[in-house]
């Protein structure tokens, strides 16, 4: 009995020993936490463990203390932008973290377009910053591929500034979105990487989306599996993005489609669900800004214009934007354009002019807005057109118009200041009209500002 009661007093002795604070990766030394917010820190220790947490922006020490299963979660409110600042804990054990800045922080996620980084191509837009891109105040944070089948607390992971090293093996577009919005802001800009080339957006949903609705489950069982990647809902989400929702985010942006495109009659209904979802975990309606696929030779079915036109219907949800790309690609063969820059620096446009209230950055791809039938003609309403449209190189094209026999012509085109006339006199009636909605077709009409008009299908009524 005598040996037994040695054992026990020795494991409890030894749990004691073992019962400190911890924290996950991404609240680690060299983080960057979201300016004039109330922030989450969090972590675990022993059950009941009394805790007090000093950061050095504040003369104030915050007392806490776990609950039954070691866990604890305090909120606290950060001052504006500055640093570098520690933050100590204090337990039965003792963690500083330093190099802690204050600023804006955004979550970047994907597929491989998002993912892809200087090393894969020896992108010139990135080698250009070597001497330069670490004066720009970003901090970097890259979440490993994983999978899990459940959510998890914790992901791998540490913060990384910004310099010529680091900047080759993180996203490009997520480095040249930081870049352009620490210029213009002044603050610094914290990035989290997360993500997974060839995935469907399904993987970075939470699986309880996609099983409780019938059409998403049905359709996410149509997607074939790959030794390359996960197709499962709900996998890179509980590994990748589940541990990182209670970090104080600015918005996120993100690029992923491609891999979606067999599936793309479900794609409209999932990425809404999917953005909701990640929005309901954060518990905020965090802007959510996106990059619509480029042109690429999927197959004969015109599933990369499906995607397009479902990535389009996502604008109906608030505080969303979305960067078009068709004029920047130069291989319809290659489905990772090498212009990167241009599409980091349009969605920091769009940050800084929503999010950020900085009304100069106004010029946005013209959309889609309503049509007016007279007679034979089909008058298009256009946003962000205000000063006038105009095409490059030559005549519109890839503006196509149909009647009720869906025989398609190229349309007689009249520009307007912020309108397109179609018609053709072969078509009496009009029930369709097409732009750019093709797999490879790009359009040639820009506003003023030289961005181009996101292809778009009008069913006439």
């Amino acid at each position: 009995m005598k040996r037994y009661l040695c054992i026990l007093i020795g494991l409890l002795i030894f749990g004691q020993s073992i019962a400190q604070i911890r924290l996950p990766h991404i609240l680690s030394s060299g983080m960057v936490l979201q300016q004039k917010a109330d922030v989450k820190l969090w972590g675990w220790a022993g059950p009941a463990e009394k805790i007090k947490i000093t950061p050095s922006w504040t003369k104030d020490t915050i007392k806490t203390k776990s609950d039954g299963n070691g866990k604890w979660q305090i909120t606290i409110h950060t001052p504006k932008a500055g640093g570098p600042y520690n933050i100590q804990f204090h337990g039965k054990n003792s963690i500083t973290l330093q190099n802690v800045w204050l600023g804006e922080v955004w979550v970047c996620s994907g597929q491989s377009n998002m993912e892809f980084t200087y090393n894969w191509r020896k992108t010139k837009d990135v080698a250009a910053d070597f001497a330069t891109c670490n004066k720009y105040q970003l901090h970097f944070f890259q979440i490993p591929k994983t999978t899990a089948e459940t959510p998890q607390e914790n992901c791998d992971g540490s913060w990384v500034d910004c310099d010529s090293n680091t900047v080759k093996n993180f996203s490009a577009v997520a480095y040249f979105f930081g870049k352009k919005l620490n210029e213009n802001l002044h603050v610094p800009i914290g990035l989290v990487s997360s993500n997974w080339g060839g995935t469907p957006a399904e993987v970075w949903t939470p699986d309880s989306v996609i099983n409780n609705n019938s059409f998403l489950k049905e359709w996410q069982q149509k997607i074939k599996p790959t030794p390359w990647w996960p197709t499962e809902s709900g996998l890179t989400y509980n590994a990748m993005i589940a541990p990182i929702t209670k970090y104080k985010i600015a918005g996120t942006i993100w690029y992923q489609g491609e891999s979606n495109v067999d599936t793309y009659e479900s794609y409209a209904t999932l990425f809404k669900s999917m953005i909701s979802a990640w929005r309901k975990a954060w518990d905020t309606e965090f802007p959510f800004y996106f990059v619509q696929i480029a042109p690429y030779k999927y197959g004969t079915f015109n599933e990369g214009a499906q995607i397009r036109a479902a990535q389009t219907a996502a604008l109906a949800l608030p505080k969303t934007g979305m960067v078009v790309t068709s004029d920047l690609v130069t291989d319809t063969n290659d489905i990772h354009p090498h212009d990167k820059h241009d599409v980091g620096y349009r969605l920091a446009d769009i940050a800084l002019h929503d999010n950020y209230d900085l009304k100069q950055f106004d010029n946005f791809s013209p959309l889609y807005q309503s049509y007016t039938l007279k007679g034979n003609k089909v008058v298009i309403d256009l946003s962000n057109a205000k000063e006038g449209l105009h095409s490059k190189n030559g005549a519109v094209r890839d503006l196509y118009i149909a009647g009720e026999d869906g025989k398609f012509y190229p349309a007689e085109v009249r520009l307007n200041k912020d309108s397109i006339t179609v018609y053709n006199k072969n078509v009496a009636a009009p029930k369709i009209v097409e732009y750019g909605f093709n797999n490879t077709q790009m359009g040639n009409i820009f506003n003023k500002g030289d961005m181009p008009v996101a292809p778009f299908k009008i069913n006439i009524q």
